[in-house]
């Protein structure tokens, strides 16, 4: 069967590999070496030159990453990827091969709290500046772009917010106005939205997540539209920053691959069914969830993406205090600030994950001290709602006893 052909579903298990060049193991084996040895003197020069295909050295590449690599390009319908030893390390390495000193990057309002602070440490270093600007119309893009932007950088559902970036709307501009268009993909997996699709020029992943699906991994993933600007790439900042994945965590990738399909299923259900009882709590002041019909954005959600996914965001009431003794009185949903795993894990932005963004600048991302952020897992839906419901009834026993 043609790849083009196959769903998503056969391509997570299945692409990239061939078991008869390797013995017939059903298994992606373990490539587990640092280097590779050459059959002649000839042969080595040849493959540094680049003359003759063929593993060299792990930092350049090796047969159980190349599979990762391959099933990712074909997951997101890109041309080549690169895996990294973080999802840090694929979003330093975008920038910084798309940027130089004094240029421009336009950023959705949002952005996870890490590569925040790689932009600040890009301007203090480099005079790279950076705007994070809300991107609701075109016409708020254009007025946003200066002679020195080189590209778009955005995250869509927004981390934490959940709040959405039309696609469509930054693709345009960005064509008509020659930038190069950068999408973080992380909370949907391209189980769920392919932004190349749409016309971005790169998705990354921080693979830790949903990619893994398992919490035992920290990996990133890039994925671009042209071939030979990846091997570029590659043999470039990749190759001369160092941020390569191992081996081992790659066939853990491809491993946690095999049932992406079904874990977003089911974190997706489990997620719409939460919703619905988060939203009929008086103690919860707003619920956000990309699929949810009463999100303002729901038909923007609808045009690039297949189901809202597992993460929800939601206010709650008491502010900072409030949050954290809700989160304490959770036995079955752990505290944590991870997401993707099967395991259900809640944290709070304000002092966790967006703690290093300026308390200004977080809230005009709108991470206020009262926002929450859930990964919904793999647990039965009912467990979850009853670990909620004792939650809310150790607050408003609280609650009373303060009054």
């Amino acid at each position: 069967m043609e790849e083009k052909n196959m769903h998503k579903d056969t391509v997570v298990i299945h692409e990239g590999y061939d078991g008869s060049a390797h013995q017939g193991s059903l298994a992606v084996p373990l490539y587990q070496t640092s280097t590779f040895a050459f059959e002649t003197a000839v042969q080595g020069g040849d493959r540094f030159s680049g003359v003759e295909a063929g593993n060299i050295y792990s930092r350049l590449g090796n047969p159980t990453v190349r599979v990762l690599e391959e099933r990712m390009t074909a997951l997101e319908n890109g041309k080549g990827a690169l895996a990294f030893g973080s999802g840090m390390a694929a979003v330093s390495t975008i920038l910084v091969h798309l940027t130089k000193a004094g240029d421009h990057i336009l950023c959705s309002r949002g952005i996870y709290g890490c590569t925040f602070g790689l932009l600040g440490l890009m301007n203090q270093k480099y005079n790279i500046t950076h705007d994070l600007v809300r991107m609701g119309t075109e016409e708020e893009i254009e007025r946003a772009i200066k002679p020195e932007t080189v590209c778009i950088y955005i995250e869509t559902p927004i981390n934490p917010t959940m709040e959405l970036v039309d696609l469509h709307a930054v693709v345009s501009v960005a064509k008509r106005r020659g930038l190069r268009v950068v999408v973080d993909n992380t909370f949907s997996s391209p189980y769920l939205q392919n932004p190349l699709d749409i016309g971005a020029d790169f998705v990354l992943h921080s693979a830790t997540k949903y990619i893994n699906g398992h919490g035992d991994v920290i990996a990133g993933l890039l994925v671009g539209t042209d071939k030979e600007e990846m091997e570029s790439i590659r043999m470039s900042v990749q190759k001369d920053f160092g941020g390569i994945i191992s081996p081992f965590d790659a066939w853990l990738l491809i491993r946690g691959l095999k049932t992406l399909s079904v874990r977003m299923e089911r974190h997706t259900s489990n997620a719409e069914k939460l919703i619905g009882y988060l939203k009929a709590q008086k103690l919860v002041e707003k619920v956000y969830y990309p699929f949810d019909v009463d999100n303002p954005q729901f038909e923007i959600a609808k045009r690039q993406m297949r189901a809202g996914g597992g993460i929800i965001s939601f206010t709650i009431k008491g502010g900072k205090e409030g949050a954290q003794l809700f989160m304490d009185s959770l036995s079955l949903i752990k505290i944590a600030v991870s997401l993707g795993d099967a395991e259900t894990l809640i944290q709070h932005p304000s002092t966790m994950t967006h703690s290093v963004v300026p308390e200004e600048e977080r809230l005009q991302m709108g991470i206020t001290d009262s926002l929450l952020r859930l990964s919904v897992g793999l647990e039965h839906a009912d467990d979850l709602i009853a670990d909620l419901k004792s939650a809310f009834a150790i607050m408003e026993v609280a609650i009373t006893e303060q009054d």
